[in-house]
C-alpha cells in the first residue's frame, strides 16, 4: 500500500448534503508513519460540524472484497482507514429532495468522510487486513438498532459499481435482505421543540411551521416547565433544537411575593433545567427575552449592551439570559412590546375605541412593536440558516413611537378620532399604584438581525394589517 505523505488538511464537499471528504497529513520515515485522526480544534476551524464524538469503533477485516452495509445509523460518523484500503460508498437516505443521493470514494489511511445521521455508509475492504474506523456521537444501543434506515447493497436505482461484484464479495446474510429503494422509508429529521406553544408567540410559531411534521409543539400541559417529569419523561436524542416561548410575563403582578417566586420559577430555574438540557443533549436552544433587562436611559439598545434591569420581571429575564448564553448552541432573541393572538396592548384599544371610550395612555415610553408573526419568522431564519449563535434584537422596523401614539394609530385605523386618545406620564397613569417600574426607552437596534438575511415588516405595516383583522 502506497500512502501520499503530508497532504495538507483538506476539505471536500461531495454531493450528499453534509457529506465531507477531508485529506489528513500522514508524516511517515522508514520506521512507518504517523497520522491526527481526529484533531477537534483544526476540524473545527475547517468547517467539519463539532460533533462531539463519544464512541470509538473498529472494524478489522482480514481478506479483500469483505462488504459492509448499507446502514444509516441515528447519529454522525467520523469514518476513516487504520490500515489498508476501502472502497467506500454512501447513500442519503433521509427525507428531503436528495434522498437516494449517491457518493462513492477510495479511501486510505490519508483520508477520512464525515457522515451526518441518516446517511447510508458502507464500505468493501480493497486490501487484506484492513481497519476501519470510526468516531459516532452517540452511544450504541440495543434500542437505537430500531431507528436504523437500510439499503441493499445491489440497488439498481443507486447502481453502486463495487470493484469486488457483490456476488463475489464477503457479505453477511442480513445485509443480502435489505430493501431496495423504492421500499425504504427515509429516517425522518430530528425534532424542534416548541414550549410554550398555546401562548401568543407559540400560535405564531404553530403558524409558521404549519404543515412541517418535524416540528413538535408542546402546552403547559404537554411540557410543564414547573415539573422534573417534563424533563425525564422525553428522549431528548430525538431532538435538534428547543424554542422556549414560554415565560412569566405578569410584569406587575411579579412585584409581589407570591408572583416573585413564580417569576423565578418559570424564568430562571426551568431555563436553567432546559439549559442543562441543551448542553447535555447537544442541541440548540432558542429563548426569548425582553426590552426589560434594560433601564432604558440608552436612545437603542444593541447586543453588546450589559443588563441593567429595573423591576423583578427584567432581573428575571436578564438572569435566564445569562443561563442561555453558556450553552454552546443558543440563540437569545430579544423583543419588545409583543403583538400576537392574544390578550394585548392593541386589542385593549381597539375594545375602547369599540365601546366610545377616550383613554389616557403613556407617552413618555419608547419603542417599537413586535408582532409575533415576524418574531416566530426570524426564530425560523435563525434555525435554517444557521446563523452565528449569540443574542439578537427583533421588534418590528421603523419609527419608534410612544404608547400614546401607537394608542391613535389603532383609533384611527378602526374609524376613530386620534385625539380620542389623551397623552400622560408614566408617573401620572400609575400615581397610586404598585406596579414594576418600565424602561422609558424600548427601542432595539436591528442591524445584527438584518446583517443575518433577516428584515423585520415596518410596524406601521404589520398595525394595519392587524387592526385590519379585529
Amino acid at each position: 500500500m502506497s500512502i501520499e505523505f503530508s497532504k495538507k488538511l483538506t476539505a471536500h464537499e461531495t454531493p450528499i448534503p453534509g457529506v465531507v471528504l477531508y485529506d489528513l497529513p500522514v508524516h511517515g520515515d522508514n520506521r512507518g508513519w504517523f497520522k491526527e485522526n481526529w484533531q477537534r480544534q483544526k476540524m473545527v476551524e475547517l468547517g467539519l460540524p463539532d460533533f462531539r464524538p463519544v464512541q470509538n469503533n473498529i472494524s478489522f477485516n482480514e481478506s479483500a472484497g469483505t462488504t459492509r452495509g448499507i446502514h444509516a445509523e441515528p447519529w454522525d460518523k467520523f469514518v476513516s482507514v487504520a490500515t489498508g484500503r476501502i472502497f467506500g460508498a454512501w447513500v442519503d437516505l433521509r427525507e428531503g429532495p436528495t434522498f437516494g443521493a449517491v457518493f462513492t470514494a477510495e479511501l486510505d489511511p490519508s483520508q477520512a468522510i464525515f457522515i451526518p445521521r441518516g446517511v447510508g455508509n458502507a464500505f468493501q475492504t480493497l486490501e487484506d487486513n484492513t481497519a476501519y474506523t470510526y468516531l459516532v456521537n452517540d452511544h450504541w444501543s440495543a434500542d437505537a438498532q430500531g431507528q436504523y434506515t437500510f439499503l441493499n447493497l445491489a440497488d439498481e436505482t443507486a447502481a453502486i459499481s463495487w470493484p469486488v461484484p457483490l456476488e463475489e464479495a464477503e457479505l453477511s446474510d442480513k445485509d443480502k435482505a435489505h430493501p431496495r429503494l423504492a421500499d425504504v422509508t427515509p429516517m425522518p429529521p430530528k425534532k424542534v421543540l416548541v414550549l410554550g406553544a398555546d401562548g401568543q408567540l407559540g400560535k405564531a410559531l404553530r403558524s409558521a411551521y404549519d404543515g412541517d411534521a418535524s416540528v413538535e409543539f408542546a402546552g403547559r400541559a404537554e411540557f410543564d416547565l414547573a415539573s422534573e417529569d417534563s424533563f425525564t419523561g422525553r428522549n431528548w436524542k430525538n431532538y435538534s433544537a428547543i424554542i422556549n416561548a414560554a415565560a412569566y410575563t405578569a410584569v406587575d403582578a411579579a412585584e409581589s411575593a407570591e408572583g416573585r417566586a413564580a417569576a423565578w420559577a418559570i424564568n430562571v430555574t426551568a431555563v436553567a433545567r432546559l439549559a442543562r438540557t441543551a448542553v447535555e443533549y447537544d442541541l440548540t436552544l432558542v429563548h426569548v427575552s425582553s426590552d426589560y433587562v434594560f433601564d432604558g436611559t440608552r436612545a437603542t439598545h444593541d447586543e453588546s449592551e450589559l443588563v441593567s434591569p429595573l423591576g423583578v420581571y427584567g432581573q428575571t429575564k436578564a438572569a435566564g439570559d445569562a443561563v442561555v448564553s453558556v450553552v454552546p448552541r443558543h440563540y437569545i432573541v430579544r423583543t419588545s412590546w409583543v403583538i400576537g393572538d392574544g390578550n394585548n396592548f392593541v386589542r385593549t384599544m381597539a375594545s375602547l375605541a369599540a365601546r366610545g371610550i377616550e383613554p389616557s395612555v403613556v407617552n413618555d415610553q419608547i419603542g417599537r412593536l413586535s408582532f409575533t408573526q415576524d418574531i416566530a419568522a426570524g426564530i425560523r431564519h435563525l434555525l435554517e440558516t444557521g446563523s452565528p449563535y449569540g443574542t439578537y434584537n427583533l421588534s418590528n422596523a421603523g419609527e419608534a413611537q410612544s404608547w400614546a401614539d401607537i394608542a391613535a394609530d389603532v383609533y384611527e385605523l378602526v374609524g376613530k378620532p386620534r385625539d380620542a386618545v389623551t397623552g400622560v406620564s408614566t408617573e401620572e397613569y400609575f400615581r397610586g399604584k404598585t406596579v414594576s417600574p418600565r424602561p422609558e426607552n424600548s427601542v432595539l437596534d436591528l442591524s445584527r438581525i438584518t446583517a443575518a438575511g433577516f428584515q423585520p415588516a415596518p410596524a406601521h405595516e404589520r398595525l394595519r394589517e392587524y387592526s385590519r383583522e379585529l
